[in-house]
């Protein structure tokens, strides 16, 4: 039997086992409160871990967001060093992420980058609000398959428009103009009038980071994605390659206070709803990650409205520093339990070291290219993609399939904010009529005996043809015992018809329709 789509849970035992104090008791009385640095032995090395991983992150999402690459660096440092501190979550990760790369992208192009802060403080101060309103649980009643449809259809659209910033194109502005295009630029990359050394660069880093887990364990223990940027830079470095490089104008430079006019695009339509779409995706993506983080360890769970208000603080903070917005990252999160994180101090250190690193090496930065970064974006889109998941769903709840597939599909299409509209009406539409399931029984004793007609499930409109079709096809010279006893709902169309069908049927036939129990108009 398949288990259910979402309660499918990868095998984290050995991880579990980690988190078990020797007694066998559980890590988290273990690990009860002795002062922040009770567990550095452990939270040291893991705050390191969780640093190598965030910095080639933090910099390819500022890159594809079409912002400087110190402002995801900014995110990261907020994420660390502030929403570490705060309550929630106490081993999951914040920073930039990839799920909004193409929200922050279409938000620059549209009201332009001195409006970031504005709509990312928005964001924050209705994610704050969110929180005091205790909103937080509520996101965790929003449809997964709307969620990875989301999730999947930014995937596609990080990776298309990768595939042309790498080739040296401009990519066209919309989902289906960059999907039809695929072919002219398949063209390029064969006849070479592509930029062949970023687009091999970028081929090579993303078959490193698929192949990482199969290589031998001491070499898997520098993360996939620092190896794949660092490598590239001693290549690009030592060879001379001529590819282009990350930007460099240092942290200080980069902060970028909101100014009156960059709160213009607030006040507007489109701005609200870019707000709107910011704090709901990263809310959502947020707590999601933080449902998977608290299945990867014994210890204290999260508070969801506490975690939503922390990441509203946090968002604000990104905001009024003009950086990008920020999520709970699962890559990061992951990092930082599988690297034997005990406390909340992991995360606040991997903020430090993002700071100094930022203040005191800026000019590392302007040694990677960006084609590694568009491999490693390219990797991460594709890891949005649940194929897994969507096979195990299909052999379990392919109606699942059908909302997710939509709602990728429609993100292409149109936009990310009308395409999870989409999505969650699917979601809705297809609920409802699974949930509206009526079973009609007929039987036919013969000799003249009444009809007999039983009436099983949930009688609602969205079954009222049927049921009207099945009745009205009964003979009318037959007398009919109609019982509803067994139905689960009955609601006022269903009830109205009912009544309306059984009057119809006694005046054409002159025989009697008897319901059980009796039915009463209702006002």
């Amino acid at each position: 039997m398949n288990t259910p789509y979402r309660n499918r849970i990868p095998d984290r035992s050995g991880l579990r086992g980690r988190n078990r104090v020797p007694d066998g008791s559980d890590r988290s009385a273990a690990s009860a409160p002795r002062g922040p640095f009770a567990h550095w032995r452990q939270d040291l090395p893991a705050s390191l871990v969780v640093f190598l991983v965030a910095v080639p992150l933090c910099v390819g999402v500022a890159v594809a967001s079409g912002v400087p690459a110190e402002r995801g660096l900014i995110t990261g440092i907020v994420g660390g060093l502030v929403v570490g501190l705060l309550p929630g979550s106490s081993l999951q990760v914040s920073g930039p992420a990839a799920g909004l790369t193409v929200l922050v992208y279409d938000a620059v192009q549209q009201f332009g980058l001195a409006s970031l802060g504005p709509l990312v403080l928005a964001a924050g101060v209705l994610q704050v609000t969110m929180g005091l309103l205790r909103m937080g649980r509520w996101f965790r009643a929003i449809s997964l398959s709307v969620v990875h449809g989301m999730l999947a259809g930014i995937g596609l659209i990080l990776i298309l428009g990768q595939l042309y910033a790498v080739s040296g194109r401009s990519a066209p502005g919309t989902g289906p103009a960059k999907v039809a295009g695929l072919p002219a630029l398949l063209g390029d990359w064969l006849t070479g009038r592509a930029a062949m050394t970023a687009v091999l660069m970028t081929a090579a880093t993303v078959a490193l980071l698929m192949c990482w887990k199969k290589l031998p364990g001491p070499v898997r223990a520098v993360p996939a994605p620092l190896a794949a940027v660092a490598l590239a830079a001693g290549a690009t470095a030592l060879f001379d390659l001529d590819v282009p490089r990350v930007d460099v104008d240092g942290l200080l430079g980069a902060v970028a206070v909101p100014t009156a006019d960059g709160f213009g695009a607030v006040a507007s339509a489109a701005g609200l709803g870019t707000v709107l779409a910011f704090a709901v995706i990263a809310s959502a993506e947020s707590l999601f990650s933080a449902a998977a983080v608290d299945q990867m360890h014994d210890g204290r769970r999260t508070d969801y409205d506490r975690e939503l208000t922390s990441q509203g603080v946090g968002n604000a903070l990104c905001g009024l520093l003009g950086a990008l917005p920020m999520t709970a990252v699962i890559v990061r999160s992951a990092a930082n339990v599988q690297a034997g994180a005990r406390t909340r101090t992991s995360r606040v250190l991997h903020g430090v070291w993002l700071l100094l690193f930022a203040a005191l090496l800026p000019a590392v930065l302007g040694l990677i290219p960006l084609a590694v970064l568009g491999g490693v974006l390219i990797h991460a889109g594709g890891k949005l993609i649940p194929l897994r998941q969507g096979a195990d769903l299909w052999r379990a709840h392919r109606g699942e399939v059908v909302v997710l597939t939509a709602t990728a599909g429609a993100i292409v299409v149109t936009n990310l904010f009308e395409g999870v509209l989409l999505g969650v009406a699917l979601a809705v539409a297809k609920s409802a009529w699974q949930t509206s399931r009526l079973h009609i029984d007929l039987t036919d004793d013969g000799d003249g005996r009444p009809l007999q007609v039983r009436l099983s499930g949930n009688a609602t409109f969205l079954r009222l043809p049927r049921l009207l079709d099945t009745l009205e096809s009964l003979p009318t010279d037959r007398a009919v015992d109609l019982d509803w006893s067994e139905l689960r709902h009955l609601d006022h169309a269903c009830r109205s018809a009912l009544l309306t069908w059984a009057d119809q049927h006694t005046a054409r036939g002159s025989t009697d329709v008897r319901l059980k129990p009796p039915l009463v108009m209702s006002a």
